[in-house]
């Protein structure tokens, strides 16, 4: 998980090449987990409570152009173009025929786009 996310920081703006599917779940994990335990700290602590909301915001600014890139990555293992992620503008189903996507099995045959590590 942590080789996962030193990938992710590395490959901050990085929308060429492919990322697995275990790779982009474990991104995602920790990226949930660092928001859950900074929500927890806020509402243990509620003095402090407008710093971490001050702090989480932060962090999800900076991880936005990495978590597009990723999923343009991951988009391209399974040889989708990147543009699919647009397809969660489409109301109520995209964000469902994305999910799919970002649960399927890479494509062994996909000399379209590299690996990348």
């Amino acid at each position: 998980m942590v080789e996962a996310y030193k990938s992710f920081l590395k490959n901050y703006a990085n929308f060429k090449g492919r990322t697995s599917r275990s790779d982009y779940w474990f991104v995602f994990l920790a990226n949930f987990l660092i928001g859950f335990v900074l929500g927890i700290i806020a509402g243990i602590v509620p003095s402090l409570s407008s710093a971490i909301y001050s702090l989480t915001y932060i962090y999800q600014l900076a991880v936005l152009i990495p978590g597009i890139a990723i999923v343009v990555r991951r988009l391209h293992d399974i040889n989708k173009s990147g543009w699919w992620y647009f397809i969660v503008l489409v109301p109520l189903v995209g964000w469902i025929i994305l999910l799919v996507y970002l649960c399927t099995d890479s494509v062994n045959e996909n000399n379209n786009y590299e690996i990348i590590d």
